[in-house]
């Protein structure tokens, strides 16, 4: 039976156009088949310009199996074997970063992520406008900013569910924070009267803190991931 089985093989044999499979062009010698860059130890044989392979070497290389009934042969390959050609080769490893990729921002955090930061932008140009020409900083003029800052963090917070959504609504939450606690310097200042420079804001430790958090929420925001650097904390 096992050599009734082999001539049928050959006889029978089957004219493959796989993708990414490598057959030979030399019709004077024989080739391995490759099937999705793996390699593998079935023989491809050329005759008269067409390419042809043992049904049982192909069958045992991607799992398959092969049954006989009367003048039919069955080709049987599992599910998913088709596509992924799960070749007799030792397995590739994979890494952990692989296994468990990072899911990155929900559509809805980034959303509200971004809308909470552009309006923490206009309050600190609010503010940055009336220290360097000399207007009055009073609460009453940073109070619409301070009021839609604090409703759109409340969204961000609503919106995260990811972790790295959570990780960095601690970090656009220390961003309202410190713009909060600038607004409120330079309020008290004006209160107490004390001389305020246009150009206090530049040399001011804690602004420059807000506008590095500011460029590092940007970065995470453009790429969709979540990296802390340190700028925020």
């Amino acid at each position: 039976m096992r050599g009734r089985k082999s001539i049928l093989c050959w006889l029978v044999a089957l004219f493959l156009v796989v993708p990414g499979a490598a057959l030979s062009q030399d019709a004077n010698r024989n080739r391995n088949l490759i099937i999705n860059g793996q390699s593998t130890q079935v023989p491809v044989v050329q005759v008269n310009g067409r390419s042809y392979v043992d049904l049982e070497a192909l069958a045992s290389a991607v799992n398959g199996s092969l049954s006989f009934s009367g003048s039919q042969i069955a080709f049987s390959v599992p599910i998913g074997s088709a596509s992924s050609a799960s070749v007799a080769t030792s397995p590739r490893p994979v890494s952990p970063a692989a296994q468990a990729p990072n899911p990155g921002f929900s559509k809805g955090f980034l959303n509200a992520g971004i809308e909470e930061a552009a309006t923490l932008r206009e309050w600190h140009t609010a503010l940055s406008s009336a220290v360097q020409n000399g207007y009055p900083v009073t609460a009453g003029m940073l109070a619409p900013y301070r009021a839609q800052a604090t409703t759109n963090l409340r969204l961000a917070a609503t919106a995260a569910s990811t972790d790295s959504d959570h990780s960095a609504y601690q970090l656009l939450n220390n961003e309202f924070q410190n713009m909060a606690k600038l607004s409120d310097k330079y309020i008290a200042a004006r209160a107490a009267m004390t001389y305020i420079s246009p150009d206090a804001l530049q040399n001011d430790t804690l602004n420059q803190r807000f506008v590095a958090c500011g460029h590092s929420l940007g970065a995470m925001a453009a790429s969709g991931q979540f990296v802390d650097d340190g700028s925020c904390n």
